[in-house]
């Protein structure tokens, strides 16, 4: 009997340290010295991440991967979407108040360029050295899509959308496969348009409804598979980009406003909270690998969540206020 109680008391052990060795550990909570948020940016080459105020504010807070601050980025006018360069020595940033990208170099922490865009250039995202803004204001039923090639002869070019009419800037996600996917944000029918990439050019290929109130998208890095967070949902929805059939869902719990994935796993957050706010799946997985609790009374904040190459940056919200703090959990 004895030797049993043991050998039982040995497995749990061993079964205790290996949860222990899986699950994610975090840092506590930094509030950011910005009034809101708009979009985070990961700098894996000098461990720093990038975070905007979004279209009321003018700064752009880095961090290092602690959550310390290292510098605030002024005369950022509305700077919401963040995009890395290809090789990592350039941030894009849309400044939805200023009508234009700027440049910031990942060295220096300093801008370096600016480029003139249409009215309210808020979301981006990169296909190769390509970065695609969508761009319009709120409710004008104007939105479009542009791209800046940096440094080229033309840099910017505006209306590439085709026929697709958005209500305000498209939110977008890429990948270096030759996609780009445009979705319709906060509407009662929210769709997502699917364009393929040629000679510089977009060609519209699928298109799909995947909800009401979508507020997040993320495409796996092949490009293969497309997620989606919309509000009306109480999970997060995988898809074939090629035809938008459905591919799994990922339970998030009502209201999914943040999605993330790397090549391995799936990252989801909603904007209620329990006590498993941020939960991480593996691609196809049924249940989550885990799940992590943010200190009380914070919440993921819309589009929140952003990856590092073994840890997740949280964006949240505490108590609704629109501050923004930054949490990180090495998995």
């Amino acid at each position: 009997m004895r030797r049993r109680i043991i050998k039982a008391l040995s497995a749990f052990l061993v079964m205790t340290a290996l949860v222990a060795a899986t699950a994610p550990s975090a840092s506590a909570a930094t509030a950011l010295p910005l009034s809101g948020f708009g979009d985070i940016a990961v700098d894996q080459a000098n461990q720093r991440v990038f975070v905007s105020g979004g279209p009321t504010s003018n700064g752009i807070v880095v961090t290092d991967f602690a959550g310390n601050v290292v510098k605030s980025i002024n005369s950022q006018s509305g700077a919401t979407g963040l995009e890395m360069s290809a090789d990592g020595t350039l941030l894009f940033a849309a400044l939805a108040a200023g009508d234009a990208i700027s440049v910031i170099s990942t060295t220096t922490l300093t801008e370096t360029h600016r480029y003139a865009t249409g009215p309210c250039p808020t979301h981006l995202a990169r296909s190769k050295t390509t970065v695609w803004f969508g761009y319009g204001c709120e409710g004008t039923f104007a939105g479009k899509i542009g791209k800046l090639e940096h440094l080229a002869a033309k840099p910017v070019t505006g209306d590439l959308q085709g026929a697709t009419r958005y209500q305000r800037a498209p939110l977008l996600t890429a990948t270096d496969t030759d996609m780009l996917i445009a979705g319709q944000l906060a509407l009662s029918l929210s769709t997502v348009q699917v364009y393929y990439i040629e000679a510089g050019a977009l060609t519209p290929d699928s298109t799909g409804e995947v909800g009401a109130s979508l507020v997040d998208l993320d495409l796996t890095p092949d490009g293969l598979t497309l997620h989606s967070a919309a509000g009306s949902r109480d999970r997060v929805e995988a898809w074939s980009p090629t035809n938008l059939a459905r591919r799994g869902a990922y339970a998030a719990r009502p209201r999914p406003n943040a999605v993330a994935v790397t090549e391995r796993f799936v990252a989801v957050g909603a904007l209620t909270g329990d006590a498993n706010d941020v939960m991480i799946y593996e691609h196809g997985g049924s249940v989550p690998t885990s799940t992590r609790a943010l200190p009380t009374g914070h919440t993921v904040v819309p589009r929140g969540l952003a990856w590092g190459a073994d840890r997740l940056f949280v964006i949240t919200s505490r108590d609704n206020q629109p501050q923004p703090n930054i949490e990180i959990f090495t998995v």
